[in-house]
């Protein structure tokens, strides 16, 4: 199994810095988000402005979920076969 660790490896890579860079792109997003609760439409283009950043942001949560999900399994999958084959390694 240790034969596939460098593949493991790349992919793991790969799913966390998509994972980062769908982090840091929301966080970029969200930066001019303010709470505001609009009770009547004086100011229509900073409520269609706020309307805009939320739905973006709203629409990256399932692609920042799945990523995360994927690069915690990588994680974990890596570490539980590293640790298998040192245990078959200490075993005689």
């Amino acid at each position: 199994m240790m034969h596939a660790m460098p593949a493991l490896i790349v992919i793991w890579a790969v799913f966390t810095a998509l994972f980062l860079a769908l982090l840091a792109y929301n966080a970029t997003i969200t930066r001019y988000e303010e709470d505001q609760l609009f009770l009547e439409d004086i100011n229509p283009n900073e409520k269609q402005e706020q309307e805009t950043i939320v739905r973006k942001s709203r629409a990256l949560v399932p692609y920042i979920r799945t990523s995360g999900i994927l690069s915690a399994l990588f994680t974990i999958s890596i570490i539980a076969i590293y640790t298998w084959d040192c245990w078959k390694k200490l075993q005689f």
